[in-house]
């Protein structure tokens, strides 16, 4: 006896995906979001990390370090996510949804 199961969008959720561009507009929100809370997770851990430390200058050096590199990063995902809009324009298609 063979069993089978029947692969369509009401049982098996990643069936509504067609074609590419429908897992990009899936997938990047969720990946901005994550950059997002990656920032503010390192943003606050160096601010504490200056608050708790700030006469070690070794720990303070560290935690500045830490803020530049998250900053960095979130100039970075803002960046990728201005130029997928404008490649957006450019092909004159919505690449994101709305």
């Amino acid at each position: 006896m063979v069993y089978a199961l029947t692969i369509d969008s009401s049982t098996f959720p990643a069936a509504k995906v067609n074609n590419i561009g429908q897992l990009v507009n899936l997938a990047l929100p969720l990946a901005m979001t994550g950059g997002g809370l990656i920032f503010l997770v390192i943003t606050l851990k160096a601010g504490f990390d200056i608050l708790r430390n700030g006469d070690n200058p070794d720990v303070l050096k560290k935690s500045y370090a830490s803020i530049v590199t998250a900053v960095m990063g979130l100039i970075i995902v803002i960046a990728s996510y201005l130029a997928i809009q404008l490649l957006g324009v450019v092909l004159k298609t919505n690449i994101l949804p709305q």
